[in-house]
C-alpha cells in the first residue's frame, strides 16, 4: 500500500476494506513517483507518516515497511538511509521486506549494520529470479543494486539468446536462494513480474516449497 494519491480519508477506507476481507498484513510505503508527478498528491510524503497513521488507526494489522540493502537510490548516504529506516521501526513497522538483492554479502552487511543502529526487525529478502536479460538489467540498475560478476558472466554469455539465458538464469537464482538461506534469511519475497509457471520452477527446485 503506497502514499501516491491517497488521503487520510482514502486510506480509512480501504484499511477498513482490507480488514473485512481477512487481511493482517500490510506493506506500508512512499510508493514510485508517476512521471510527470511532484509529490505523492496524497496526505503523506513518506513511509514514516503512512506508517505511523495505519498504525495507530488499525493497530490490528501487521505492518511491513521496505529496506535496501544497498541504501535507497535517492538516500543521500547509507547512514541517512538506516536513520530513515529506524524510524519506519518507531512508527510501528514490525517486519522488513527488502528491495531485489543479488548479492550475498550485500545482505549480510547490510544488517549487520541495522542491527548495530538498533533495527531488531526481521528482514524478509526480496530476489528477482533471473529470467529475461532486459528485465533483470533494467530493474536491477533502476534500484541502484549491484550486478555480481557471476550473474553479469552469464548476461555477457546468454544475453543474446533467451532460451538459454532462462535456463541459466533460473539455475542461478536457485543457487542465489540456497546461498541467502545459508546467510541465514528468515523469508523470502520474490518479484515475480507475473512469471508464475518459472518461479514454480525455482521454488519447487530449491525445496523452498514443494508444490504451489
Amino acid at each position: 500500500f503506497t502514499c501516491i494519491g491517497n488521503t487520510k480519508e482514502d486510506i480509512i477506507s480501504k484499511m477498513r476494506h482490507y480488514r473485512s476481507i481477512g487481511i493482517e498484513n500490510i506493506l506500508a510505503m512512499r510508493g514510485d513517483l508517476p512521471k510527470g508527478w511532484q509529490g505523492t498528491q496524497g496526505d503523506f510524503s513518506n513511509a514514516d507518516g503512512l506508517i505511523n497513521f495505519i498504525n495507530k488507526k488499525f493497530p490490528e494489522f501487521c505492518i511491513a515497511a521496505a529496506c535496501y540493502p544497498e541504501k535507497h537510490i535517492l538516500a543521500p548516504s547509507f547512514s541517512a538511509d538506516i536513520a530513515h529506516l529506524r524510524t519506519k521501526q518507531d512508527n510501528g513497522a514490525e517486519f522488513l521486506v527488502s528491495q531485489l538483492c543479488h548479492d550475498v554479502n550485500a545482505y549480510t552487511t547490510f544488517v549487520d549494520r541495522i542491527r548495530k543502529a538498533g533495527i531488531d526487525l526481521p528482514v524478509v529478502l526480496g530476489i528477482m529470479p533471473v529470467l529475461d536479460k532486459d528485465a533483470i538489467i533494467r530493474m536491477t540498475l533502476s534500484n541502484g543494486c549491484s550486478i555480481p560478476d557471476e550473474l553479469a558472466t552469464i548476461i555477457g554469455k546468454y544475453g543474446d539468446n533467451p532460451d538459454d539465458f532462462k535456463k541459466a538464469g533460473i539455475e542461478y537464482t536457485i543457487n542465489q536462494i540456497f546461498r541467502f538461506i545459508s546467510a541465514g534469511i528468515v523469508g523470502l519475497h520474490i518479484y515475480t513480474l507475473n512469471k508464475y509457471e518459472d518461479v514454480e520452477t525455482i521454488i519447487t527446485s530449491s525445496g523452498i516449497r514443494k508444490g504451489v
